[in-house]
């Protein structure tokens, strides 16, 4: 038996306002995914807007009082309001109405459970955003490690880019691409592959 305080797990910052605090790895949870996010400020986000590829969600406000956006859909949640999407493809969204307002995201996919890629990736992102390029590629390579997925080749692929080593970096974004086509459309937008993007090698 394990317990966990979410005041007691450090919070990262991972996009714009958004607070990650990493649940299930700390717990050793395999059968599904669970995180929590604690916004700081009103406004601050607690949902990142995204869609998923495979899984279902659901969403726990267990402090404070969050403001949800489903598909154009607004849903007031205060606390203990639990918002459940079945469909993958839904577009969510939500912020604090409250300082403090913490929300469980808790997922998998039906009858089975693929750790969401995000859980290795956003553990690198405070490295990038300070620069320590050398620290973000460890926290990845030992992600690769672990599981070896597209998502993963990719942001590290970005690191390397930023790091200037554009061999290593071309070679990711291509195993990364060959895995997943639709990365190659994602990389020509990416701020982090610029220095690369001339190059011939590039996935086109």
């Amino acid at each position: 038996m394990r317990t966990l305080r979410i005041d007691d797990v450090e919070g990262l910052p991972v996009l714009g306002t958004l607070m990650w605090q990493p649940v299930r790895r700390p717990l050793g949870i395999t059968a599904f995914g669970i995180n929590a996010y604690t916004a700081s400020n009103v406004g601050d986000e607690v949902v990142e807007e995204h869609t998923e590829q495979s899984h279902e969600e659901a969403y726990v406000v267990i402090r404070g009082h969050a403001a949800f956006t489903v598909d154009g859909e607004e849903i007031d949640a205060p606390w203990g309001t639990i918002v459940f999407l079945d469909d993958p493809k839904q577009r969510r969204h939500a912020i604090a109405k409250e300082a403090g307002t913490t929300v469980l995201a808790i997922g998998g996919e039906p009858g089975t459970h693929t750790t969401s890629s995000w859980e290795y990736i956003f553990p690198s992102l405070p490295a990038r955003n300070a620069g320590d390029w050398d620290a973000a590629r460890t926290i990845l390579e030992e992600a690769l490690a672990e599981r070896d997925i597209p998502a993963i080749r990719y942001h590290l692929a970005c690191v390397e880019a930023r790091a200037g080593n554009a061999d290593r970096a071309l070679e990711e974004l291509r195993v990364a691409c060959d895995a997943r086509p639709d990365y190659v459309a994602l990389a020509r937008e990416e701020d982090d592959l610029a220095s690369i993007r001339d190059d011939p090698r590039f996935p086109r």
